[in-house]
């Protein structure tokens, strides 16, 4: 699963104030009437106020900080299941039932694909331990019920990032 994304914002898209390290930013990702994916940010007092148009597939809150100099903003753009999940497991990155959600999910596909390792759950039984392959940092994801609900869910989110499946998209002239 590759996309790719404008990059996080300089500024809150509700108000075009300059974004400052700190700042609380609200960010979401939200799949337009015209098929397109596209992220907002917005200082966490104004993301009431964001309007996005489409289908929001998540959200999530992260402390502003600038990019270091060094980093490849080339690399920042291309959204993979990867990247979605070590964002959304940042610690600086604030849970929602929906990125919960999103996240158990990622970590279930990024371990078949080995690169996340299973090292068990934490003591109160809420959480699976994951660690990271390349990094071995390790992760507590939710250990949420992978009930039929669940799947439904989920499969709203991934709709709303890569589209519609094949098989379930309407033949033309139908």
């Amino acid at each position: 699963m590759e996309m790719y994304l404008q990059p996080r914002a300089a500024s809150c898209s509700v108000s075009g104030h300059a974004f400052r390290d700190g700042d609380r930013v609200a960010s979401l990702l939200a799949r337009t009437d015209s098929g397109d994916v596209v992220r907002y940010d917005a200082l966490e007092s104004h993301a009431g106020s964001l309007q996005p148009g489409g289908f929001v597939a998540c959200r999530w809150v992260q402390v502003f900080r600038q990019h270091p100099k060094e980093e490849n903003p080339e690399r920042a753009l291309k959204l993979t299941a990867e990247t979605l999940f070590l964002t959304l497991v940042d610690p600086a990155t604030e849970a929602t039932p929906e990125t919960a959600r999103l996240v158990r999910f990622l970590a279930l596909l990024l371990e078949r694909k080995r690169l996340l390792r299973p090292k068990g759950r934490t003591p109160d039984g809420l959480r699976d331990l994951y660690e990271h392959a390349r990094t071995k940092q390790l992760f507590e994801v939710p250990a949420i019920d992978l009930s039929p609900e669940f799947f439904v869910a989920v499969r709203e989110q991934l709709t709303v990032l890569v589209g519609e499946p094949k098989a379930a998209q309407a033949a033309p002239g139908t």
